[in-house]
């Protein structure tokens, strides 16, 4: 029995050791994508467009940086990605603007108070723009690093 359980404690004496050794090496820079997260929301430029509503699609990748998920395996260890697809949408949902920009600057803002990221970009697209021209969908996209206004 001993024995065994020496031999546990050697396995996560190795497994340790290889993360210090992993974290010594290069360190690798980890990126989120979330592609095609699809709301009805109610922004726009015309009381019309914010009081009916439209659908957005919303891309968005954050640059966590350096995490110990690589090693770990542990999502308490990175950003993990469905609780930030429900802030965005919170985010998205609870309040009406005019421009998409202003909409992606509030998200860019939110996500880089909540969560330790290097940088976040934030697309929003309206697939069926209220314009008299053949459109096939216009976007906004919004890019900001931490500590950055």
């Amino acid at each position: 029995m001993d024995g065994e359980h020496g031999d546990d404690a050697d396995e996560l004496d190795d497994e340790r050791e290889e993360l210090d050794e992993d974290r010594d090496e290069g360190a690798e820079s980890v990126t989120i994508e979330i592609t095609g997260l699809s709301l009805y929301t109610h922004h726009g430029v015309s009381e019309a467009e914010r009081e009916v509503g439209q659908r957005l699609v919303l891309d968005l990748r954050l640059d966590v940086g350096t995490t110990d998920a690589t090693v770990t395996d542990a999502i308490e260890d990175t950003v993990d990605y469905a609780e930030v697809c429900q802030l965005v949408a919170l985010v998205a949902q609870q309040r009406s603007h005019k421009t998409l920009e202003r909409l992606c600057g509030t998200i860019a803002s939110r996500l880089l108070a909540d969560y330790d990221l290097e940088s976040v970009w934030v697309k929003a697209t309206k697939p069926e723009p209220p314009i008299a021209l053949p459109v096939d969908e216009v976007s906004i996209e919004v890019w900001r690093e931490a500590g950055s206004s």
